[in-house]
């Protein structure tokens, strides 16, 4: 079983949801050919391995049947489950993160005071809390439409806010409405000590939108071209995050404001491919930058210690968004976590 990150409250970690994490365990034996490695990815850190390893298969495009399903997220074998969207606290007193590392997809967003806050998207893996969650804004309503209908934890947000959210098709489930899967724990004092457990939101919200997909394309090998890279940095005036490769652990590595991301389990965050998107960010009418992710644009695209210049184009609230090489082909991702930080245009 897997056991995840420490639980703030100190429950076990582990997936509870037990039928779909058996379905995604075999997926990934078949596709390895072999008995399973380390069964989380604090078991794979100690025992010096990789989950995300040239084991699994070559997929550079939407599955096209069950035996060769992967996620939509990070292209790596995992059944369609429910989608999970979790506002996280980036202040540097809600530092650790609780199981951010399991999150398919982190977005990293500019708030108010040219803070940063988190985003994170679950589908392949439930751990049995995370944390910490802050509230909503506004242009996540909008933002998450490409998932279709994603249940949403958030601690709460300011009236117009929430009523916005109420009357869209998101399954939003604020600590201010739902307290029951949420709690009040670790060594962080409010408000960055707010956790969830996400098997007890779901269940909330069985009619959560499945993963599907949402434009991102996959590859083992990485295009011709790129420049280069070592390290990119996103600077928000109070809050910057800054990405290094890693040729020893084939992966980029985070920081947050001058300082190595880690989880409370101790794990280096960090993803095998970073998406830099520029996008109009207005301020709306509370004061917060506007986030405006339908349109196009500009976005560079970090994998393999490479970065690659690409256009991003997203048509409406509900389509996915493409990334496209300068020759017109779709920007493979590597398999694995991605993390996506919004620049000002």
């Amino acid at each position: 079983m897997t056991t995840g990150s420490p639980s703030p409250d100190g429950r076990a970690g582990g997936i509870r949801r037990t039928a779909r994490f058996l379905a995604t365990l075999t997926v990934v034996a078949l596709a390895a050919g072999s008995g399973a490695g380390p069964s989380s990815a604090q078991d794979s850190a100690a025992a010096g391995k990789r989950t995300d390893s040239a084991q699994q298969p070559r997929q550079d495009s939407p599955p096209k049947s069950p035996e060769e399903a992967t996620s939509p997220f990070t292209g790596l074998p995992a059944e369609p489950a429910p989608v999970l969207a979790v506002k996280i606290d980036n202040h540097k007193d809600a530092r650790p993160h609780t199981a951010l590392e399991d999150a398919d997809i982190t977005v990293v967003e500019k708030v108010e005071g040219g803070l940063s806050r988190l985003l994170g998207i679950y589908s392949s893996k439930f751990p049995d809390s995370l944390g910490p969650v802050r509230s909503a804004r506004a242009y996540n309503v909008e933002q998450l439409r490409m998932f279709d209908r994603p249940a949403l934890s958030y601690s709460g947000a300011r009236a117009g806010v929430e009523d916005l959210i109420e009357k869209s098709t998101l399954h939003a489930r604020s600590h201010d409405k739902y307290p029951a899967p949420y709690f009040r724990g670790g060594d962080n004092e409010a408000p960055h000590n707010l956790y969830v457990h996400p098997d007890e939101l779901l269940d909330t919200a069985p009619e959560a939108s499945k993963s599907a997909d949402i434009g991102f394309r996959f590859a083992v090998d990485a295009p011709a071209g790129g420049e280069p890279t070592n390290e990119r940095s996103v600077d928000y005036g109070s809050a910057e995050t800054t990405f290094n490769w890693s040729e020893k652990e084939d992966r980029w590595l985070t920081s947050f404001d001058g300082a190595p991301a880690t989880s409370t389990g101790g794990e280096r965050l960090g993803g095998k491919t970073v998406i830099v998107q520029k996008v109009e960010m207005p301020p709306d009418d509370g004061g917060t930058p506007y986030e405006k992710t339908v349109g196009s644009g500009e976005a560079t695209v970090l994998r393999d210690g490479k970065a690659y210049e690409t256009k991003w184009e997203r048509p409406t609230a509900e389509s996915g968004t493409t990334f496209t090489l300068p020759d017109g082909d779709r920007m493979p991702f590597d398999r694995g976590n991605v993390w996506l930080v919004y620049e000002e245009a």
